[in-house]
C-alpha cells in the first residue's frame, strides 16, 4: 500500500512539473521584424529593436529559468519578404513570437502566418484596424495606436476647432486607406465634409501635384494619411506652395516624436497629432526615456515605447502561464492588465487590441521649447475605451463570441 501511494505521488510529480514550466527548445525567441532602411526607419527601426532589449533586460534576462534571445530583421515594407522571414523564423529558426510589424500591409501577412503557425505576434508599428477587426486572430494582438485612435484624436480636434472640410493626401496602400476612412468618417459624425482625396505611391518624392489638387480644393484641412518621409516630405513641401499661409491647415495623422525631431521645430511648429507615449510625461517615462536617449541618443516614441511594453508583457505572460505555449501565453495576455510606463491599468479586449490612453499633442514654437526633445504640448487625453473600436463592435469573431 506505501509503495502504490509512493508511485501515485512520483508520477503526480512528473506530470505536474511540465506544466509548471516548460519552455520550447530551452530558450524564449522573439523576433522585431520591421522597416530598418525605408521612409519608417525612424519611425520604428532599428531602435524598436533597442527598446525589446531594454524590456528583456528589465525582466531580468531570462523567463521560467531559461535565457530569451531577440532576434530582428529588415522586411523593406514588403509583404512578400516579411512573409518568407516570419516562415523561417518559425519552422526553423524556433522563434516563438514576432513583434513590431511596421506597415500594414506586412502586419496582416505576418499575423495571418502566425495564426497559421499558432504562433504569437504582437504589433506596434501598424495602425489598421483590421488586425483586430475582420482579420482577427487568437494569436493576434494589436499595442501602442491604431488609426481610429488617431482619427478620434487629431480628426476630432481640428473638427471642433472649426476644421469642417477636409481633403486627403493618403499613401496607396492599407493603412492609409485605413487612416483616411476612419478619420473621414469621424469628421463627418462631428458635422465636418469631406471634399476630396488623392493617392500617392509609398516614398513618394515629390508631392507637388497631389499638393496642387489639395490647395485647389478650398479644404480648411488637408488630412496627410501617410506616414514616416512621406509625411515629412508633404510638410516641407506644402511650406514651399504657401499653403499653411494661405489659411489651410495640415493634419499629420500619423506624425511622432522621431518624425518631428527630424522635420526640425521649425517646419513642424504648430502640428497637431495624436501619440500615444511621450517621454516627458511624468516621472516613469522621463526615466525610460533618459535610458532610451543612453542607448540610442534620442528619445523613444510610442513605438519605441509599445514595443518595450509589448516584449514586457509576453514575458510576464509566459511567466504566469509557466510556459511558453502559445495558447496558454495567449490567455494570459487577453486576460492580465498591463501596468507599465507606457500604459497604466489598461486591459486587453477581446480582438487582442490593448486600450491604452492617446495623448493629443501640439507641436511646440521652437521658442517654446526647453532643451532638445521637447517638443510636445500635450492638449488632452483621451482614455482608451474612447479612443478605440468597442471590441464587440470591430468585426472580430473573437470578440462576437
Amino acid at each position: 500500500m506505501k509503495l502504490r501511494a509512493l508511485a501515485s505521488a512520483a508520477l503526480m510529480a512528473a506530470t505536474a512539473m511540465p506544466a509548471l514550466a516548460q519552455v520550447s527548445d530551452d530558450k524564449v525567441k522573439i523576433g522585431i521584424l520591421n522597416d530598418q532602411s525605408g521612409v519608417y526607419a525612424d519611425f520604428g527601426g532599428k531602435w524598436s529593436y533597442e527598446a525589446a532589449l531594454m524590456a528583456v533586460e528589465d525582466f531580468g534576462g531570462t523567463v521560467l529559468d531559461k535565457p530569451v534571445e531577440v532576434i530582428t530583421a529588415d522586411h523593406q515594407n514588403k509583404p512578400d519578404i516579411a512573409a518568407n522571414i516570419a516562415r523561417q523564423w518559425y519552422d526553423t529558426e524556433q522563434v516563438d513570437a514576432i513583434m513590431e510589424l511596421t506597415t500594414s500591409s506586412v502586419a496582416l501577412a505576418v499575423q495571418g502566418i502566425s495564426k497559421e503557425k499558432k504562433k504569437i505576434d504582437i504589433v506596434t508599428g501598424a495602425a489598421t484596424t483590421e488586425l483586430t477587426g475582420a482579420q482577427c486572430s487568437p494569436y493576434g494582438f494589436h499595442w501602442a495606436y491604431d488609426t481610429h485612435a488617431l482619427a478620434v484624436g487629431t480628426g476630432g480636434a481640428l473638427v471642433e476647432q472649426g476644421g469642417d472640410s477636409w481633403y486627403f493626401l493618403t499613401a496607396d496602400y492599407a493603412f492609409g486607406y485605413s487612416l483616411e476612412e476612419q478619420t473621414g468618417n469621424f469628421a463627418k459624425s462631428k458635422g465636418g465634409e469631406i471634399v476630396g482625396a488623392v493617392r500617392h505611391p509609398l516614398a513618394t518624392n515629390d508631392f507637388s501635384s497631389f499638393l496642387l489638387q489639395a490647395q485647389a480644393s478650398g479644404a480648411k484641412v488637408i488630412g496627410l494619411a501617410n506616414a514616416g518621409l512621406d509625411t515629412s516630405n508633404a510638410i516641407k513641401q506644402a511650406a514651399e506652395f504657401g499653403i499653411v499661409a494661405g489659411g489651410q491647415r495640415l493634419a499629420a495623422l500619423l506624425f511622432t516624436l522621431a518624425e518631428v525631431h527630424g522635420l526640425g521645430l521649425e517646419a513642424a511648429q504648430g502640428l497637431t497629432l495624436t501619440e500615444g507615449f511621450y517621454w516627458d510625461r511624468d516621472e516613469q517615462s522621463r526615466e525610460f526615456g533618459r535610458r532610451f536617449f543612453e542607448r540610442t541618443e534620442r528619445m523613444p516614441n510610442m513605438i519605441h515605447a509599445g514595443t518595450y511594453s509589448a516584449v514586457l508583457q509576453y514575458l510576464k505572460a509566459v511567466d504566469k502561464a509557466g510556459t511558453d505555449e502559445t495558447e496558454a501565453v495567449a490567455k494570459q495576455l487577453h486576460e492580465m492588465p498591463v501596468n507599465d510606463l507606457f500604459a497604466r491599468d489598461a486591459k486587453v479586449g477581446a480582438n487582442g487590441r490593448l486600450l491604452n490612453d492617446m495623448y493629443l499633442m501640439e507641436v511646440k514654437a521652437p521658442a517654446d521649447s526647453k532643451e532638445p526633445w521637447d517638443y510636445y504640448n500635450v492638449l488632452a487625453t483621451i482614455p482608451g475605451e474612447e479612443a478605440y473600436i468597442d471590441p464587440s463592435e470591430s468585426g472580430c469573431s473573437l470578440a462576437a463570441q
